[in-house]
């Protein structure tokens, strides 16, 4: 007997391992929309905030709640290391920043077909990252405009590729914890 690869309607290879299913181009086409999206959402919202807001201006947005403020975090996620003097700062967070997109892409390569919710999760991490990749390496920061805030209490400010990076690590979470898993009745 001869196993060969047969095209599933998914747009997925079988015929190898039991249980593998490998995502041919058509497969991931969703992953790569998600993430081309939130890249082109990311940079188009920092463009119009450089042009349209001055460096920590704000427009209120919903009063006691949201503002837009124009910031420049140099340093990692949430502004960790943003006021840490160290020299060569921007270029090693950029290239950790690319080492960690580097992995995550190593990941979603080794991902099931089938496992959607995993891989919708890390496109938009993906996208994200990316995101704020190119704002490191073209300008050394990341523009942040949304500013959260309650009362005299401000969060860290944030932008489109932070907020996907968010919510795809959420989906992760919750596809780890089997959430959204259709189990099939035994026979």
């Amino acid at each position: 007997m001869s196993e060969g690869l047969n095209v599933s309607t998914g747009g997925e290879l079988s015929g190898g391992p039991p249980g593998l299913a490998i995502p041919t181009a058509t497969g991931r086409r969703l992953e790569l929309v998600v993430a081309l999206g939130i890249i082109i959402l990311d940079q188009m919202t920092k463009a119009v905030v450089h042009a349209q807001l001055p460096l920590h201006s704000s427009v209120n947005v919903i009063p006691n709640l949201m503002d837009l403020t124009h910031v420049q975090n140099t340093g990692a996620a949430f502004g960790f290391l943003n006021t840490a003097e160290i020299p060569f700062k921007a270029v090693l967070i950029t290239l950790i920043a690319a080492g960690a997109l580097l992995a995550i892409g190593i990941y979603a390569t080794r991902l099931a077909a089938d496992d959607r919710m995993a891989r919708v999760g890390l496109s938009l991490i993906l996208g994200g990252a990316v995101g704020n990749l190119i704002d490191r390496a073209v300008n050394g920061y990341v523009v942040d405009f949304v500013d959260v805030y309650w009362r005299d209490v401000h969060f860290w400010a944030f932008n489109v590729a932070d907020a996907a990076i968010t919510v795809g690590a959420a989906i992760m979470i919750l596809d780890m914890l089997g959430i959204g898993r259709h189990v099939s009745p035994t026979a």
